[in-house]
Order: structure tokens, then C-alpha cells, then sequence
């Protein structure tokens, strides 16, 4: 639900978007992209395993410089946005926009409105970055 909203959000904002989920994506996947917008929950204070192994496959991808945002849902603490962002800032060296987005629970009409806000604001930071 986040997910399509953001990409909702970033195809209004005039961005192609390629949204796959962490199971089946790979380092050649990151190949010529501009931005990496990961989502996950928080589960027990962490990233769910899927993302954590996204993120050792994402290594093997030059992504210094490309725009990087994060979005997640939680229940208690919502740790994994600020995991993703540390990652995607201080390993992989990406511009990351600083705030990502954490929804409380499961997304509703407002929230899902919040998700598309921030799928523009990737993109307008997108489109600066091509300048």
C-alpha cells in the first residue's frame, strides 16, 4: 500500500519508476537508476531479513551520489526507516533525503496521501540531482 502510493506519487512528479520487491531484487536491478526507495517494516526493534539482505546485495552496486529514501510502517518504535537511512547515507555513500517517512500501524486515506507526498518529494529531489 506505502509502496504504490510513493510511486503513485513520484510518476505524478514525471519520474519512471521500477518497483520490485527485496526477494527478488538484485544488484544488476540498480544498474543506471537514479534513486533507491526502500521500504520495510520495523519487526522487534529491527529490519525484517529480507531487507537486511537486500541491503548486503545492494553492495555490490556503485550507488555513491544517487538519491536515497527510506519509508516504513511500525507498531511500537520504528527503528528500520532510520536503519535504512544510516545505510544508504554512511555505506553506500548516497544523497538521502534526511527525513524518510514512518507510518504508525497500517496506512490509512491520510496516510496513504502522506506516502504519495513523499513519492514527489523523491522525485523533485530526483530531477535536481539530473541538473
Amino acid at each position: 500500500m506505502m509502496a504504490k502510493a510513493i510511486e503513485e506519487g513520484m510518476k505524478e512528479a514525471g519520474v519512471e519508476v521500477l518497483s520490485k520487491r527485496t526477494v527478488s531484487a538484485t544488484a544488476n536491478d540498480l544498474a543506471g537508476i537514479d534513486a533507491v526507495v526502500l521500504g520495510a517494516p520495523t519487526y522487534h526493534h529491527d529490519l525484517i531479513a529480507s531487507m537486511k539482505t537486500f541491503l548486503f546485495e545492494m553492495e555490490k552496486a556503485n550507488l555513491k551520489g544517487k538519491v536515497g529514501a527510506a519509508f516504513g510502517s511500525y507498531g511500537w518504535s520504528g527503528e528500520s526507516v532510520q536503519m535504512m537511512t544510516d545505510t544508504m547515507r554512511h555505506i553506500f555513500e548516497m544523497n538521502v533525503i534526511e527525513a524518510g517517512l514512518k507510518i504508525l500501524r497500517r496506512p490509512g486515506e491520510s496516510s496513504l496521501r502522506q506516502c504519495q507526498e513523499f513519492g514527489r518529494k523523491v522525485a523533485e529531489k530526483i530531477k535536481m540531482t539530473r541538473r
